[in-house]
């Protein structure tokens, strides 16, 4: 590994742990003003004797610093607590609801750039044509829509008029088909990023001298564009695809909730609806962690793919 790329990784990795511990003061505060775990416990009615044994008993009754220090130092171990609405180990509920949390991003992933790069080296080709218009509408669209509103849309259009899909449900009870409107759902804002970004780059790469002098040559036009064009359009294609697994960990949160997914985020929705301290500490701090690791996967990434940006 080059010296230039083993510090610019270290230099990333290094700028990612205040933010990692911004994070964790962040959720803690948020959930401490937000959560009431010992009526959760007790009961709205509970007496006062029976709210402070259960503040002895889970330490509620400690100053918020040393609840924060036992909060990250549980952390680093692996220890998030457990559940007190649902009564489990907190970690090992999340590293069970990742594996569904996963498979629906890498999905919309593999949706979005299939989808995207076929879209854009299809308006790029037609360029300033209908088909490249129809092109554009459809990117239009993709980054227009809020995810949310384009989960039910799909809904109404696949499950309600159009009764082909079931509307909620995991691969295990309804089979693969239930993965199809969550995950398009999911890749849809990513596609059009990497559509619009696609067409740019070929546009642009077929402008440039060398696609001319290829041409001049007597190759294809298919020889051209496999040869020539991709090869170098794609690499700022290959920094919004890892760029988006960050964007398509944040929005598992709404398609999970809408389809019920059982992911992270389903769990971290029902850790708000219970208001469960511990459920809600834990899922909110991997999430920021997923995110975190996403963004910096891209940076090592982009680096790779330009090294100019190790010598900035």
């Amino acid at each position: 590994m080059p010296n230039d790329l083993f510090a610019y990784i270290a230099h990333r990795v290094l700028a990612a742990i205040p933010i990692l511990i911004g994070v964790t003061l962040l959720t803690y505060i948020l959930v401490e003003g937000t959560a009431d775990p010992e009526k959760l416990l007790q009961g709205q009615r509970s007496d006062q004797a029976s709210l402070e044994a259960i503040r002895e008993k889970f330490g509620f009754n400690e100053p918020h610093w040393k609840r924060y220090l036992s909060f990250v130092t549980g952390a680093i171990q692996g220890d998030l607590g457990r559940s007190l609405a649902f009564n489990f180990d907190v970690a090992e509920e999340i590293k069970n609801r990742f594996p569904a949390t996963a498979l629906l991003a890498v999905t919309a992933l593999l949706i979005a750039v299939f989808v995207g790069v076929s879209l854009g080296i299809f308006s790029a080709l037609y360029q300033s044509r209908w088909q490249d218009g129809l092109a554009g509408v459809v990117a239009l669209i993709g980054i227009s829509f809020p995810i949310f509103a384009l989960a039910v849309f799909l809904q109404l259009i696949f499950c309600v008029l159009l009764p082909w899909l079931p509307v909620t449900g995991y691969v295990e009870e309804r089979g693969w088909v239930a993965l199809i409107l969550p995950a398009a759902a999911l890749g849809t804002r990513p596609m059009a990023e990497i559509t619009r970004l696609m067409r740019s780059s070929m546009v642009e790469t077929m402008r440039s001298q060398y696609i001319t002098t290829a041409r001049a040559k007597g190759l294809s036009r298919f020889q051209v564009l496999v040869k020539h064009t991709l090869r170098n359009a794609a690499n700022p294609v290959l920094t919004a695809i890892a760029g988006s697994l960050a964007e398509l960990m944040a929005g598992t949160f709404f398609i999970e909730i809408i389809f019920n997914w059982p992911g992270i985020g389903k769990l971290g929705f029902d850790a708000v609806t219970r208001s469960d301290p511990f459920l809600l500490e834990g899922t909110v701090l991997v999430a920021a962690v997923l995110f975190i690791i996403a963004n910096l996967i891209t940076d090592i990434l982009y680096s790779l793919v330009d090294p100019r940006v190790r010598l900035k």
